[in-house]
């Protein structure tokens, strides 16, 4: 094992993951695949492209706190969802022994590592810079996504997180022992969350409450011949609609690119009610969640993003306050 794996140099830590994803595709039958490793933040995502021709792609969840009922509710999920035509997902690949989530000791670390593989979706990510249309067709595969999930029942045994509490279901290093917020940041960030839980409980009194996908932004999102194709359900759970469309609209810059989406959602279905200080509310806890992410990650890049992402988060922060507070 090599002490405090997740503090090593990036290459050591893909480097020995890649090795540990050839370890488990052998649960998959897969032996002799190039793996490469495509995507290393929350978790480490590789391409997998086998001797026959065939290419998926494989997710250890090296950082994700979700246990073994939570993937598997995700899987679930979306082998319902690939039954749907009018939505487009990657579909969750079995196992030899027919289950879709594996796990395995990784060596160097000494922890338990889940893993999904996912058939291959090709195309570009959206991105940061999505067209209108494109937003417009993100807002209609929301929609259809809220349709779905109204009606879907998760088996005995898969279980998700419930998004009524202000950490999601993660775990608190703002307000915690654990939080490096100085004091003055700390009690501005606290009246914020206390308004925030306000709006949200008001919300979720009057709400239906589904499993949403809580995480529909341009890089989950893939475009290929004028389709658009969703993935990266690891954080999906039990929510209200208007979470869900706040989490896509935080990451937009206009209000043109906001409304083409909200026109996406509109044309499949009515918008969930909401005021609009709700959903500042939701959006700021968003980027709330992310700085709390910041002070937990062990991505090395990610770190690095605090010291700015805090400073602007409590410039947003105060304006939150003074708008709701008027």
């Amino acid at each position: 094992m090599i002490e405090n794996f997740f503090d090593q140099d990036v290459k050591v830590q893909t480097d020995s993951l890649t090795l540990f994803a050839q370890e488990i595709l052998e649960k998959y039958g897969i032996s002799g695949a190039e793996v490469e490793c495509i995507n290393f933040e929350f978790n480490a995502t590789f391409a997998v492209s086998t001797e026959s021709g065939q290419k998926y792609a494989l997710r250890l969840n090296i950082n994700s706190t979700r246990v073994l009922s939570n993937i598997q509710a995700e899987t679930q999920w979306v082998r319902d969802l690939v039954r749907m035509p009018s939505i487009n997902v990657p579909a969750p690949i079995a196992a030899l022994d027919d289950t879709y989530v594996v796990s395995a000791v990784h060596t160097d670390s000494g922890q338990t590592i889940y893993g999904v593989m996912y058939s291959w979706l090709e195309g570009e990510e959206i991105g940061d810079e999505p067209t209108l249309d494109q937003l417009h067709t993100v807002g209609r595969a929301m929609a259809l996504l809220h349709e779905n999930s109204s009606n879907f029942t998760l088996t005995d045994g898969a279980e998700l997180p419930i998004f009524n509490d202000f950490f999601w279901g993660t775990e608190d290093y703002l307000f915690s022992s654990k939080s490096r917020l100085i004091p003055k940041d700390r009690q501005l960030i606290e009246q914020a969350r206390d308004l925030i839980m306000k709006y949200t409980d008001e919300l979720y009194s009057t709400s239906v409450v589904h499993i949403i996908h809580a995480d529909l932004h341009g890089w989950n999102l893939m475009w290929h011949e004028e389709q658009l194709f969703i993935f990266d359900f690891d954080d999906c759970g039990y929510g209200i609609e208007a979470q869900d469309i706040a989490v896509a609209l935080y990451y937009l810059d206009t209000p043109e690119q906001d409304a083409a989406l909200l026109d996406g959602y509109k044309s499949i279905r009515p918008l969930p009610t909401y005021s609009e200080n709700a959903m500042k509310a939701l959006l700021l806890q968003r980027r709330l969640l992310l700085l709390n992410y910041l002070f937990e990650t062990k991505n090395a890049e990610h770190k690095e993003m605090l010291p700015a992402y805090l400073e602007k988060t409590i410039e947003r922060v105060s304006a939150f306050l003074t708008d709701v507070t008027q």
